[in-house]
């Protein structure tokens, strides 16, 4: 026990959590796995807050207990945002295609 008013039965390093933030690292990785099976653009979301909490967690703000769900939860954001411009890209051609034959 650091302090004479901690019980016997408080686990929990108070002075360490007051100072940082809690992660968000579950949200994260349910958006990227969202946005990887049921819409893009969750995935998107997954990206930019995954990308805003590890820049957090690499200066120290926020608590890097969830680095790891949050770098997946990136990680799928980024391969849903993949996905979702290959797909745009693969529809436009498809369309233009479908223009310039029904156009002869």
């Amino acid at each position: 026990m650091s302090r004479a008013t901690d019980s016997p039965e408080d686990d929990f390093d108070d002075a360490v959590q007051g100072a940082l933030q809690p992660h968000r690292g579950v949200l994260i990785l349910v958006l990227g796995i969202l946005g990887l099976m049921v819409c893009g653009l969750l995935g998107i979301v997954a990206f930019f807050l995954g990308k805003q909490d590890l820049d957090l967690m690499k200066r120290g703000l926020i608590d890097k207990e969830g680095e790891a769900m949050t770098r997946v939860g990136y990680i799928l954001g980024m391969v849903s945002m993949i996905l979702m411009a290959l797909g745009l890209i693969v529809f436009v051609v498809y369309m233009v295609l479908v223009a310039v034959l029904i156009a002869r």
